[in-house]
């Protein structure tokens, strides 16, 4: 090891349309990205991949990062998908396709998983599975696929397991962040066995369950020639892309919450104590540290203006828009049918309170009505019980957006913070080195993580919106799609 070289820890983010690999520092100075396209399969609600493109990607990946840095590399750690799982043998080859995060196949045998595993699913906080989640995916392929399950050295392989079994050259445990779609039990951290025998899948298939943050293994050989990486470099259990993501945020601390708008708005946070939700539309993962990590995605976000403002001049609108705020007219922003957070309406559907005259109010009607669903997710949270005292971290891509973010700031009445760079395989990052450290991740977040922008609501602007914030929850309450109670909740929030 030279002078000149800078020690280094490796995050990769397996996502849908590429994998991404990032060295950071131990400062958190990122010191080199590179990401490798992947292609998907998809035929009405199904969706699949190649799990052997998904290490041909990374292998590219990380030899792209280690060819632009001088870094060493001191370990590693892989987020993936949320509930995308595949069957593979004992040798870690795949048997199946990888059954992506979205792939909603399962519907005809989820209610038999959700009445077969009722009692664990409420004590777990989520009342009740979801299609696209990966048990009943499993049991799906049970169905369809029998010879596969009936095979002796058939094994449930995560996303993240995938990789990390090729990274270290043999099966390894599975993070118990990646495991909550399966099924496992994150109060006493093992599979509930009983359920799976009870849709007849045997045990046997499951992986070993560790906490996100630990020390699975040491890089093989085979893999070292692939990748580029030294012989035994340490591998690090990981996380959800989400959870990788909120890392990535700095939202580690109990009462903290990262806000993230993108296509849709995905909520997670830290809680003591594990939330639970008759609804199902807010379910808790187990953090590295031993805490809780709740949060919920919606429908709503900012699919919205791409799909309605396409080829439009956004910063110009966006300054056209600023004097209708707050505004008469407010539009629910629905991306497609079915709403899943802040409440669960399947029949749901985008509207507009009021009539906009211009595309600039029209605009204007869309930020402040995404801005008021955020608003009500908080609500929803606090009726629950949650912890949101701490600090609120915004990313995705409506941060770009300095006034967007001032109007969410107005509009929660909050500060809130926006990391310096926040994405999931920094998040992964944090989590190798304090796998490899002995830090808890917290520790590690508070120096990997940099919050480099902090927005206060402006106070001229202290209660100006809640006369159409009230209008916006009495229309989605007379739809029927907000519980009476929420919405009362709500109101007092005010």
């Amino acid at each position: 090891m030279t002078a000149s070289t800078v020690d280094a820890w490796l995050g990769i983010d397996l996502g849908t349309q590429s994998v991404r690999a990032c060295a950071v520092a131990d400062d958190g100075e990122i010191l080199a990205t590179a990401s490798s396209p992947l292609n998907s399969r998809r035929n009405g609600n199904r969706h699949e991949q190649d799990p052997e493109q998904w290490w041909e990607a990374a292998t590219a990946a990380i030899r792209r990062v280690l060819a632009t840095t001088n870094a060493m590399i001191h370990g590693v750690s892989v987020d993936g998908t949320s509930g995308t799982i595949l069957l593979a043998d004992a040798s870690g080859k795949p048997l199946t396709r990888g059954l992506m995060y979205d792939d909603g196949r399962a519907t005809e045998v989820l209610h038999l998983v959700n009445a077969k595993g009722q009692g664990h699913w409420a004590k777990l906080g989520y009342q009740r599975m979801q299609a696209t989640w990966a048990l009943p995916k499993l049991a799906w392929l049970q169905a369809n696929q029998p010879e596969i399950l009936s095979r002796l050295d058939t094994r449930l392989m995560h996303q993240t397991d995938f990789i990390n079994s090729r990274l270290a050259g043999r099966l390894v445990a599975s993070d118990l962040s990646s495991a909550l779609k399966s099924g496992a039990d994150l109060i006493s951290e093992t599979w509930p066995t009983s359920v799976f025998e009870n849709l007849a899948i045997s045990p046997s298939i499951l992986p070993p369950l560790v906490r996100s943050g630990t020390l699975l293994a040491t890089l093989g050989a085979d893999a070292a020639a692939s990748t580029g990486l030294p012989y035994g470099t340490p591998i690090v259990a990981g996380a959800t892309d989400g959870c990788a993501a909120q890392l990535g945020a700095g939202a580690v601390t109990p009462g903290d919450w990262n806000s993230v708008v993108g296509t849709t708005l995905v909520l997670k946070g830290v809680s003591e104590t594990i939330i639970e939700d008759p609804l199902g539309v807010v379910y808790s993962h187990k953090g590295p540290d031993g805490q809780w990590l709740p949060g919920g995605a919606s429908s709503s976000g900012a699919g919205v203006i791409s799909r309605d403002f396409p080829a439009s001049d956004l910063a110009r609108l966006e300054h056209a828009a600023q004097p209708f705020h707050p505004g008469v007219t407010t539009t629910y922003p629905l991306v497609s049918n079915g709403e899943r957070f802040p409440f669960n309406a399947p029949d749901a559907h985008g509207f507009t309170i009021g009539t906009p005259t211009s595309a600039a109010e029209r605009y204007a009607a869309v930020l402040q009505g995404l801005a008021f669903v955020e608003r009500l997710c908080f609500d929803y949270l606090d009726y629950l019980g949650a912890n949101t005292s701490g600090r609120l971290l915004f990313t995705g891509g409506a941060t770009k957006s300095s006034y967007w973010s001032q109007l969410r700031a107005d509009v929660l009445g909050r500060n809130i913070h926006l990391p310096d760079s926040a994405e999931p395989a920094l998040g992964a990052a944090v989590l190798a080195a304090a796998g490899v450290s002995g830090c808890t991740t917290a520790e590690m977040a508070s120096r990997m993580v940099r919050v480099t922008k902090t927005i206060a609501p402006r106070t001229d602007y202290i209660g100006r919106f809640a006369a159409p914030y009230l209008v916006f929850l009495a229309s989605l309450e007379n739809r029927g799609w907000l519980d009476s109670g929420v919405a009362a909740h709500a109101r007092r929030a005010l």
